[in-house]
């Protein structure tokens, strides 16, 4: 039984049921196209079983190397852009100490990103911190030819070879790259770098379940196996009950799709927990990439609340109405924190003493639920019991699987992003790049 459930009451004001039901049909054809691998894309559906088809050799691989490079490292940087990057972090702050680098005593290796970027100021704050700390670094690229993770990557490579020399160096990288070509699995090769494999049939932005981010979550000290565990029942689940009434997968891509037609055309993923930011840029690379094609698609925004209900809230509340929400609804958090009683009681709180900051989380969720309905924004409630890594491999799969059937409805290929190159085809000619070069 999967954890994760969906709630559409709040939609129902807006949008039809019978609307929503009417998808029932294309669906169950889009997940048999999906399942037969019959789609347009299909040659990038590996994703769709990666937690069920995954090796124990491999896991125990990526378990060894996490125990290794905590020997030898207090930092791991993960060199990457996009869903290079995107999954892994997005996990990793979901299940981490909020202020894990501050504290005195660590378990695993602080993770830092980089790659995922171009600025100056950024790189050079990093090599501070690795001038001074031991570390090592992923740098995951089919191709090794991505502009911004293959600048980092020389860049680290060099500092990493002047502070430990070469073939000390060369046992702190870790690349992730293509089986058997590209620049980056040409260099492993020459250099002798530890390597895994991102999966021919397995795009960037579907990847979090492969080594581009098992590896750095198991570095970070997380149990990638539950992670496993919880997007293969979310699978098997998917397989099991395709139509719309039973499946959430089902109901959250036919839900949103009957708001686009009804022209609410950007859905906010919204969440009360700050631990899920990264997740909702991982969201958003995901159904950002994978829908907005052909001038079509929904525009994938994302807030953290009750943070941004002082700053976004007053335009969700009654700005433009072509928006719709999306919140991750967490029902229990990790601790637990009362607020006590103060006798001068100046700030007029002592009505709230002896009541968990969760609970008043909880009020201040369902509060703004209401008032956004209120103020005609329909809204998606996906909840799930705690954060675990359980749970979050049931959300991994259930949004890329609701992305892969969306993209299906709305007409597009969910796999390839042809759009992405337009800004490199620019910047290229702008820096002078030769046709050999290319």
């Amino acid at each position: 039984m999967i954890n994760l459930k969906v709630n559409i009451d709040n939609v129902l004001d807006f949008v039809h049921l019978e609307e929503i039901r009417s998808y029932t049909d294309e669906i169950t054809k889009h997940q048999t196209s999906i399942k037969n691998k019959t789609g347009k894309g299909s040659k990038f559906l590996g994703w769709t079983t990666l937690a069920s088809d995954i090796s124990n050799f491999l896991l125990e691989s990526i378990e060894a190397d996490a125990r290794r490079i905590k020997e030898i490292a207090e930092v791991f940087v993960v060199v990457g852009i996009g869903g290079s990057y995107l999954g892994a972090r997005a996990v990793i702050e979901a299940l981490g100490h909020h202020f894990y680098e501050m504290l005195e005593k660590k378990e695993h290796p602080v993770i830092l990103f980089a790659g995922q970027n171009m600025s100056e100021d950024y790189l050079s704050d990093l090599l501070d911190i690795l001038d001074k700390k031991d570390y090592a670094i992923s740098v995951i690229s089919k191709s090794g030819t991505t502009t911004e993770p293959a600048i980092t990557f020389r860049i680290l490579k060099n500092h990493l070879e002047k502070k430990y020399g070469k073939e000390n160096a060369k046992e702190r990288i870790i690349a992730i790259t293509d089986k058997d070509k590209g620049a980056l699995k040409e260099l492993a090769n020459k250099e002798g770098y530890k390597t895994y494999v991102v999966p021919d049939d397995v795009g960037g932005r579907y990847s979090v379940l492969t080594p581009v981010g098992l590896l750095p979550i198991a570095i970070a000290g997380f149990n990638i196996r539950n992670i496993l565990k919880g997007a293969k029942k979310m699978q098997i689940f998917n397989n099991e009950n395709p139509s719309c009434p039973e499946n959430p997968i089902a109901v959250y891509a036919s839900t949103r799709n009957a708001l686009y037609n009804n022209n609410k055309t950007t859905e906010i993923l919204a969440s009360f927990q700050p631990g899920l930011t990264y997740f909702t840029e991982w969201w958003k690379q995901l159904f950002g990439e994978s829908e907005g094609k052909e001038n079509k698609g929904i525009f994938p925004a994302g807030v953290n609340f009750t943070t941004d209900l002082h700053s976004l809230g007053q335009y969700i509340q009654e700005g433009l109405r072509n928006i719709f929400e999306t919140v991750i609804s967490v029902d229990n958090p990790k601790k637990e924190i009362r607020i006590p009683k103060d006798e001068l009681n100046l700030d007029k709180l002592n009505y709230l003493s002896g009541k968990r900051i969760n609970e008043i989380n909880h009020n201040a969720e369902l509060g703004t639920i209401l008032a956004h309905v209120d103020g005609g924004v329909p809204n998606i409630k996906i909840s799930v019991p705690e954060i675990n890594e359980e749970t979050l491999g049931e959300l991994i799969y259930f949004f890329e699987m609701s992305c892969a059937i969306s993209g299906y409805i709305l007409g597009v290929n969910p796999f390839d992003q042809p759009g992405v190159e337009a800004y490199k085809t620019k910047m290229f000619a702008l820096l002078g790049k030769t046709d050999s070069e290319k």
